[in-house]
Protein backbone atom coordinates (compact mmCIF):
# COMPACT_ATOMS: atom_id res chain seq x y z
CA UNK A 1 0.00 0.00 0.00
CA UNK A 2 0.95 3.52 -1.22
CA UNK A 3 1.17 5.47 2.40
CA UNK A 4 3.99 7.81 1.61
CA UNK A 5 1.60 10.63 0.44
CA UNK A 6 4.25 11.32 -2.55
CA UNK A 7 2.45 11.83 -6.08
CA UNK A 8 3.16 9.36 -9.25
CA UNK A 9 4.77 11.15 -11.96
CA UNK A 10 4.08 11.29 -15.94
CA UNK A 11 6.69 10.41 -18.08
CA UNK A 12 9.70 13.05 -18.87
CA UNK A 13 8.96 15.75 -22.06
CA UNK A 14 12.26 14.52 -23.03
CA UNK A 15 11.03 11.26 -24.51
CA UNK A 16 13.77 9.17 -26.96
CA UNK A 17 16.13 12.58 -26.63
CA UNK A 18 13.25 14.60 -28.33
CA UNK A 19 11.87 17.51 -26.56
CA UNK A 20 7.91 17.14 -25.79
CA UNK A 21 5.86 17.63 -29.36
CA UNK A 22 2.30 19.47 -29.91
CA UNK A 23 0.41 15.89 -29.16
CA UNK A 24 2.17 15.32 -25.69
CA UNK A 25 1.98 18.77 -24.94
CA UNK A 26 -1.98 18.59 -26.08
CA UNK A 27 -2.31 15.66 -23.90
CA UNK A 28 -0.36 17.23 -20.95
CA UNK A 29 -2.78 20.33 -20.72
CA UNK A 30 -5.59 17.57 -20.99
CA UNK A 31 -4.97 15.48 -18.60
CA UNK A 32 -4.39 18.56 -16.27
CA UNK A 33 -7.98 19.20 -17.13
CA UNK A 34 -9.28 15.56 -16.33
CA UNK A 35 -7.18 15.66 -13.19
CA UNK A 36 -8.74 19.19 -11.40
CA UNK A 37 -12.46 17.31 -12.14
CA UNK A 38 -11.82 14.34 -11.26
CA UNK A 39 -10.57 16.53 -8.11
CA UNK A 40 -13.51 18.56 -7.46
CA UNK A 41 -15.82 14.98 -7.90
CA UNK A 42 -13.39 12.98 -5.34
CA UNK A 43 -14.26 15.83 -2.83
CA UNK A 44 -17.57 16.57 -3.70
CA UNK A 45 -18.62 12.79 -3.29
CA UNK A 46 -16.19 12.65 0.27
CA UNK A 47 -18.02 14.92 1.53
CA UNK A 48 -21.85 13.41 0.49
CA UNK A 49 -20.61 10.43 2.49
CA UNK A 50 -19.91 12.66 5.66
CA UNK A 51 -16.25 11.08 5.11
CA UNK A 52 -12.41 12.68 6.06
CA UNK A 53 -9.41 12.70 4.42
CA UNK A 54 -8.11 10.66 6.30
CA UNK A 55 -11.38 8.05 6.31
CA UNK A 56 -10.79 8.10 2.40
CA UNK A 57 -7.40 6.92 2.44
CA UNK A 58 -7.38 4.57 5.32
CA UNK A 59 -9.91 3.08 2.76
CA UNK A 60 -7.87 3.72 -0.20
CA UNK A 61 -4.39 2.49 1.20
CA UNK A 62 -3.08 5.91 0.55
CA UNK A 63 -2.07 9.11 2.95
CA UNK A 64 -4.61 12.15 4.17
CA UNK A 65 -1.57 13.94 2.02
CA UNK A 66 -1.99 11.41 -1.13
CA UNK A 67 -5.73 12.07 -0.81
CA UNK A 68 -5.61 15.94 -0.50
CA UNK A 69 -3.61 16.60 -3.38
CA UNK A 70 -5.45 14.53 -5.71
CA UNK A 71 -8.59 17.16 -4.66
CA UNK A 72 -6.51 20.03 -5.14
CA UNK A 73 -6.27 18.61 -8.72
CA UNK A 74 -2.60 17.43 -8.43
CA UNK A 75 -3.51 14.06 -9.40
CA UNK A 76 -2.22 14.00 -13.04
CA UNK A 77 0.19 11.87 -12.41
CA UNK A 78 -1.64 9.43 -10.65
CA UNK A 79 -2.50 5.93 -12.35
CA UNK A 80 -6.08 4.67 -12.90
CA UNK A 81 -5.68 1.95 -10.53
CA UNK A 82 -4.78 4.86 -7.65
CA UNK A 83 -7.88 6.50 -8.54
CA UNK A 84 -10.01 3.96 -9.50
CA UNK A 85 -9.22 3.02 -5.55
CA UNK A 86 -10.14 6.06 -3.79
CA UNK A 87 -13.33 6.36 -6.11
CA UNK A 88 -14.71 3.33 -4.98
CA UNK A 89 -13.43 4.23 -0.82
CA UNK A 90 -16.19 6.96 -1.16
CA UNK A 91 -18.71 4.62 -2.58
CA UNK A 92 -18.01 6.19 -6.89
CA UNK A 93 -16.59 4.26 -9.66
CA UNK A 94 -13.92 5.45 -12.24
CA UNK A 95 -15.92 5.48 -15.57
CA UNK A 96 -13.16 6.97 -18.76
CA UNK A 97 -14.18 6.87 -21.82
CA UNK A 98 -12.48 8.15 -25.17
CA UNK A 99 -13.72 11.14 -27.35
CA UNK A 100 -13.33 12.38 -30.74
CA UNK A 101 -11.58 15.52 -30.71
CA UNK A 102 -12.49 18.46 -33.18
CA UNK A 103 -9.85 19.78 -35.58
CA UNK A 104 -8.50 23.16 -34.70
CA UNK A 105 -11.32 25.05 -36.60
CA UNK A 106 -14.09 23.40 -34.55
CA UNK A 107 -14.45 23.78 -30.36
CA UNK A 108 -14.33 20.34 -28.31
CA UNK A 109 -17.85 21.30 -27.03
CA UNK A 110 -18.98 21.47 -30.32
CA UNK A 111 -21.83 19.19 -29.91
CA UNK A 112 -22.37 20.74 -26.75
CA UNK A 113 -23.13 24.06 -28.23
CA UNK A 114 -25.40 23.01 -31.29
CA UNK A 115 -27.61 21.79 -28.70
CA UNK A 116 -27.61 25.36 -26.74
CA UNK A 117 -27.94 26.98 -29.95
CA UNK A 118 -30.83 25.43 -30.49
CA UNK A 119 -32.84 25.60 -27.55
CA UNK A 120 -32.37 29.85 -27.25
CA UNK A 121 -33.57 29.46 -30.65
CA UNK A 122 -35.97 27.78 -30.26
CA UNK A 123 -37.42 30.05 -27.20
CA UNK A 124 -36.86 32.77 -28.62
CA UNK A 125 -40.50 33.14 -29.87
CA UNK A 126 -41.74 32.23 -26.48
CA UNK A 127 -40.88 35.41 -24.67
CA UNK A 128 -37.91 34.02 -22.80
CA UNK A 129 -34.55 35.57 -22.12
CA UNK A 130 -31.76 32.78 -22.74
CA UNK A 131 -28.76 33.17 -20.42
CA UNK A 132 -26.63 30.13 -20.95
CA UNK A 133 -23.83 29.23 -18.91
CA UNK A 134 -25.05 30.87 -15.91
CA UNK A 135 -23.47 30.60 -12.94
CA UNK A 136 -25.56 29.87 -9.94
CA UNK A 137 -23.29 30.68 -7.50
CA UNK A 138 -21.87 34.05 -8.60
CA UNK A 139 -19.72 34.45 -5.16
CA UNK A 140 -18.05 30.97 -5.09
CA UNK A 141 -15.14 30.45 -7.10
CA UNK A 142 -16.22 26.77 -8.27
CA UNK A 143 -19.60 28.00 -9.15
CA UNK A 144 -22.10 25.39 -10.50
CA UNK A 145 -23.00 26.19 -14.22
CA UNK A 146 -26.38 25.32 -15.62
CA UNK A 147 -26.05 25.21 -19.55
CA UNK A 148 -29.16 27.27 -20.49
CA UNK A 149 -30.94 29.35 -17.87
CA UNK A 150 -34.72 29.99 -19.37
CA UNK A 151 -36.45 33.20 -17.90
CA UNK A 152 -39.86 35.11 -19.02
CA UNK A 153 -40.67 37.91 -17.25
CA UNK A 154 -43.77 38.38 -18.53
CA UNK A 155 -45.41 35.31 -16.52
CA UNK A 156 -42.69 35.32 -13.83
CA UNK A 157 -41.40 31.44 -15.18
CA UNK A 158 -37.85 29.96 -15.42
CA UNK A 159 -36.27 26.65 -16.49
CA UNK A 160 -32.98 25.13 -15.77
CA UNK A 161 -32.24 23.99 -18.85
CA UNK A 162 -29.56 21.13 -18.79
CA UNK A 163 -27.90 19.49 -22.05
CA UNK A 164 -26.42 15.53 -22.46
CA UNK A 165 -24.81 14.40 -25.22
CA UNK A 166 -23.24 11.72 -23.11
CA UNK A 167 -24.52 10.29 -19.29
CA UNK A 168 -22.00 9.29 -17.32
CA UNK A 169 -23.68 9.30 -13.67
CA UNK A 170 -26.96 9.61 -13.87
CA UNK A 171 -28.27 9.72 -10.75
CA UNK A 172 -25.59 12.58 -10.08
CA UNK A 173 -27.34 14.39 -12.68
CA UNK A 174 -30.68 14.30 -11.58
CA UNK A 175 -29.16 15.80 -7.69
CA UNK A 176 -27.50 18.30 -9.67
CA UNK A 177 -30.39 19.57 -11.17
CA UNK A 178 -32.80 19.70 -8.36
CA UNK A 179 -29.82 21.49 -6.74
CA UNK A 180 -29.91 23.87 -9.33
CA UNK A 181 -33.39 24.63 -9.74
CA UNK A 182 -33.54 25.45 -5.72
CA UNK A 183 -29.99 27.71 -6.32
CA UNK A 184 -32.22 29.27 -9.60
CA UNK A 185 -35.20 29.60 -7.05
CA UNK A 186 -32.87 31.23 -4.49
CA UNK A 187 -31.49 33.81 -6.94
CA UNK A 188 -35.10 35.06 -8.20
CA UNK A 189 -36.45 35.04 -4.46
CA UNK A 190 -35.59 39.27 -4.47
CA UNK A 191 -36.79 39.84 -7.95
CA UNK A 192 -40.55 41.34 -8.36
CA UNK A 193 -42.90 39.00 -9.90
CA UNK A 194 -46.00 39.92 -12.19
CA UNK A 195 -49.11 39.56 -9.73
CA UNK A 196 -46.46 38.83 -6.54
CA UNK A 197 -45.36 35.31 -5.29
CA UNK A 198 -42.95 32.78 -5.71
CA UNK A 199 -41.31 32.29 -9.31
CA UNK A 200 -42.11 28.94 -11.05
CA UNK A 201 -38.79 27.51 -11.75
CA UNK A 202 -39.16 23.34 -13.71
CA UNK A 203 -36.32 21.36 -14.90
CA UNK A 204 -35.48 20.76 -18.58
CA UNK A 205 -33.21 17.66 -20.01
CA UNK A 206 -32.39 18.08 -23.35
CA UNK A 207 -30.45 14.93 -24.33
CA UNK A 208 -29.10 13.84 -27.95
CA UNK A 209 -31.05 10.81 -29.96
CA UNK A 210 -28.33 8.77 -30.31
CA UNK A 211 -28.40 4.75 -29.44
CA UNK A 212 -26.80 4.68 -26.73
CA UNK A 213 -28.85 7.12 -24.59
CA UNK A 214 -32.13 5.71 -26.21
CA UNK A 215 -31.40 2.49 -24.79
CA UNK A 216 -30.30 3.64 -21.43
CA UNK A 217 -33.47 5.91 -20.94
CA UNK A 218 -35.36 2.60 -22.08
CA UNK A 219 -33.62 0.77 -19.69
CA UNK A 220 -34.04 3.69 -16.75
CA UNK A 221 -37.91 4.77 -18.32
CA UNK A 222 -39.93 4.21 -15.08
CA UNK A 223 -36.97 6.71 -13.37
CA UNK A 224 -36.93 8.81 -15.95
CA UNK A 225 -40.62 9.18 -16.37
CA UNK A 226 -40.98 9.78 -12.46
CA UNK A 227 -38.71 12.71 -12.40
CA UNK A 228 -40.14 14.18 -15.59
CA UNK A 229 -43.39 14.11 -15.45
CA UNK A 230 -44.36 17.22 -17.70
CA UNK A 231 -45.58 16.05 -21.25
CA UNK A 232 -42.58 16.38 -23.55
CA UNK A 233 -45.17 18.37 -26.07
CA UNK A 234 -47.03 20.70 -23.81
CA UNK A 235 -43.18 21.85 -22.76
CA UNK A 236 -42.54 22.40 -26.42
CA UNK A 237 -45.81 24.62 -26.99
CA UNK A 238 -44.73 26.41 -23.31
CA UNK A 239 -41.17 27.14 -24.86
CA UNK A 240 -42.71 28.73 -28.20
CA UNK A 241 -45.77 30.13 -27.22
CA UNK A 242 -45.57 33.27 -24.64
CA UNK A 243 -49.64 32.32 -24.20
CA UNK A 244 -48.92 29.14 -23.13
CA UNK A 245 -47.57 28.10 -19.44
CA UNK A 246 -45.06 25.71 -18.13
CA UNK A 247 -46.39 22.20 -17.25
CA UNK A 248 -46.46 21.27 -13.38
CA UNK A 249 -43.43 19.16 -14.14
CA UNK A 250 -40.04 18.98 -15.01
CA UNK A 251 -39.80 17.84 -19.05
CA UNK A 252 -37.49 16.13 -21.02
CA UNK A 253 -36.92 16.69 -24.74
CA UNK A 254 -34.76 14.91 -27.23
CA UNK A 255 -32.10 16.47 -29.50
CA UNK A 256 -31.25 15.01 -33.22
CA UNK A 257 -28.07 13.95 -34.07
CA UNK A 258 -26.84 17.23 -35.45
CA UNK A 259 -28.01 19.43 -32.87
CA UNK A 260 -30.18 21.13 -35.42
CA UNK A 261 -34.03 20.43 -34.06
CA UNK A 262 -35.66 19.33 -30.73
CA UNK A 263 -38.19 16.81 -30.57
CA UNK A 264 -41.07 15.43 -27.78
CA UNK A 265 -40.28 12.67 -25.39
CA UNK A 266 -42.47 9.39 -24.31
CA UNK A 267 -41.46 8.67 -21.04
CA UNK A 268 -43.86 6.42 -18.99
CA UNK A 269 -45.74 7.71 -15.89
CA UNK A 270 -45.75 11.19 -17.66
CA UNK A 271 -49.12 13.37 -15.97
Amino acid sequence: MDRSGGSEQLPSSNIGGHRAGRHEMAARHRVRTVAARLGTALREARLAAGLGQADVGRRSGLSQVHISRLERGAGDGASLLTWSRVASAVSEQLVVFLEHAPGADHPRDLEHLRRQDALIKLVAAGGWHSLPEFAVDPGSTRSRSIDVVLIRPATGEAVVAEIWDWFDDVGAGLRGLDGKVEGLSQRLAGRPRPGGGAWMVRGLYVVRDTRRNRVLIGELGALFGARFRGRSRAWLMALQDPGQRLPAGNGFLWSDRIGAAIRPSRLPRQV
